[in-house]
């Protein structure tokens, strides 16, 4: 083995379970979580073969995982909310179709259906990761915190605070919308 790969080996040995647990904080998907570790030393492989200089490796890891995290989001077909639901509060669930206008009402309500869906998507991109994710996992994917809590590690109180900064920043941001309409 040369003292080129050694010095790899060595690299991957160090970072692998950091940079694990780093990608899979941020990709719900272990499949790709793990195809990102991969891609990452492979990147770190070409980068030496190609004699490219590197001097801080672990900065220089993370960052290109962070850059593949993007890509695969980038990737991904955003989650459409016009199929998510929701509990009402007699316990019933109500898919997001049943809160926005229907489509059957005429152009006018097909206009503020794709707006009101359009801007809830803009509003919830605008949360922090945290926030969102807490957001979307509880109110539409129907997850309770506990769950939430055993599977990221995350303390219960800590779930429910981000939820609510991120329920006062969707009221907030969509106020307006929903005061123009209501009209």
């Amino acid at each position: 083995m040369s003292e080129q790969d050694r010095q790899i080996s060595e690299i991957i040995a160090r970072e692998r379970s950091r940079l694990r647990n780093f990608i899979r904080r941020r990709v719900p998907d272990p499949s790709d979580a793990e195809d990102i570790v991969q891609d990452v030393f492979y990147k770190l492989v070409e980068a030496n073969r190609l004699l490219m200089p590197i001097e801080h490796v672990t900065g220089w890891l993370f960052r290109v995982a962070r850059n593949r995290i993007t890509d695969l989001f980038r990737k991904k077909k955003p989650e459409s909310f016009g199929d998510a639901a929701v509990e009402g509060e007699g316990g019933e669930v109500l898919q997001i179709e049943d809160l926005l206008p229907s489509p059957e009402a005429g152009p006018e309500a097909i206009y503020i259906r794709n707006v009101l869906l359009d801007e809830l998507e803009l509003a919830l991109d605008e949360l922090p990761e945290e926030q969102r994710d807490v957001f979307v996992a509880h109110e539409l994917e129907g997850r309770s915190f506990k769950e939430m809590a055993a599977e990221t590690g995350v303390n219960v109180n800590t779930l429910l605070s981000r939820k609510r900064s991120a329920v006062l920043h969707l009221r907030e941001r969509l106020r307006n919308i929903y005061d123009e309409f209501a009209k």
